[in-house]
């Protein structure tokens, strides 16, 4: 053989690591830091598929392979003609197979030291399984908790400044956390994806000190937390935000305003709330936006649904939730996040 195998333990020690996946698999979810070099795209992909169900593997190989060469050709001229003689490049693809191994084979008679990356991306993605069921264990967490409209991951914005270690679920998650926190425009990533950069992200932290995380729900939109970090959470210290209400529907109103210029998006929203809630009271709350009473409507759903639901959860899942520290914040203002995060104390 022409190139070395790799393990998934060894990643951090290439030049480059190469995905040779369609581009669609490299959307779904790839190895973070990877670039996508694919020796078949997703119409080539598909068409040597077809070929190999409908008429025959030898016919399906025999496009596949001519393909495959003009790709990888074509990479060869226009991304790596520059790389020097000493580039160790890592390349992978779905399982460590024939698609990784043609453009492996390639680099190493160019004369690059190439590897493969042994099973591939279902071996990359056995291990961050692997890793978020045992890592979130180890994790020293302080679980930031207040209903609905408290600033959490403002807050949380303000304690990374300040120097302490935060743990952005929703970030990751490009979503809000609630019924209403899907964010215009920003497709949430995929749950492969998602487990990926959580799981880098854990790797970024010093397991030694406290970091700070959101209360969340199991799900943060679409994508499931891991059940271990879940559980770690629960079993974790807390500190309750309490910001008044008044101040949390000013803040909603600005922090949501895309559902105020856009009233049918919202009402559209609310009927997922048709489980929990009347059709009388949901008309009541599309009569409001239509009339543009968003103030009253966000303190209606503050008092009616949010902070009822937030609080019969936090009270069955948080064992430390009797001790927590309070945080009363009168404003949501940056410099009144700043001075509280300045001061806090992950004790």
């Amino acid at each position: 053989m022409l190139f070395k195998p790799a393990t998934v333990a060894q990643l951090g020690q290439f030049d480059e690591v190469i995905d040779v996946r369609s581009p669609a698999e490299f959307a779904e979810d790839h190895i973070p830091g990877a670039i996508n070099c694919p020796v078949l795209d997703d119409a080539q992909r598909h068409e040597v598929g077809t070929l190999y169900k409908q008429v025959s593997p030898f016919e399906a190989r025999k496009v596949g392979a001519a393909l495959v060469s003009r790709n990888i050709a074509l990479a060869l001229e226009e991304q790596f003609a520059d790389k020097p003689r000493n580039w160790r490049p890592l390349i992978y693809c779905w399982r460590g197979g024939q698609r990784s191994g043609a453009m492996a084979t390639v680099f190493a008679q160019v004369g690059w030291p190439v590897y493969q990356l042994q099973g591939g991306y279902k071996a990359y993605r056995h291990e961050v399984l692997a890793q978020l069921e045992n890592l979130p264990s180890t994790l020293d967490l302080r679980v930031v908790c207040g209903p609905t409209g408290s600033g959490k991951s403002r807050l949380l914005d303000a304690l990374a400044h300040a120097g302490h270690q935060v743990l952005d679920l929703e970030g990751l998650a490009n979503h809000r956390g609630s019924v209403l926190g899907k964010l215009p425009g920003s497709p949430q990533p995929s749950q492969k994806s998602f487990d990926s950069q959580l799981l880098a992200a854990m790797r970024k932290l010093d397991f030694s000190r406290p970091v700070f995380i959101e209360s969340e729900s199991k799900k943060v939109g679409q994508v499931t937390l891991p059940l271990s970090l879940f559980e770690r959470m629960h079993q974790s210290p807390c500190l309750l935000v309490d910001v008044p209400l008044a101040e949390r529907v000013r803040f909603l109103l600005e922090d949501y305003d895309f559902y105020v210029s856009d009233p049918e998006s919202l009402i559209k929203q609310l009927g997922f709330l048709k489980a929990v809630h009347s059709k009388e009271q949901l008309g009541h709350w599309s009569a409001l936006i239509r009339s543009g009473e968003f103030g009253l409507l966000v303190g209606e759903l503050l008092t009616l649904h949010y902070d009822p639901l937030y609080l019969r959860s936090m009270d069955r899942h948080y064992t430390h939730l009797a001790q927590a520290q309070k945080i009363a914040l009168p404003s949501l203002a940056p410099d009144v996040l700043a001075g509280v995060a300045a001061t806090l104390q992950a004790a």
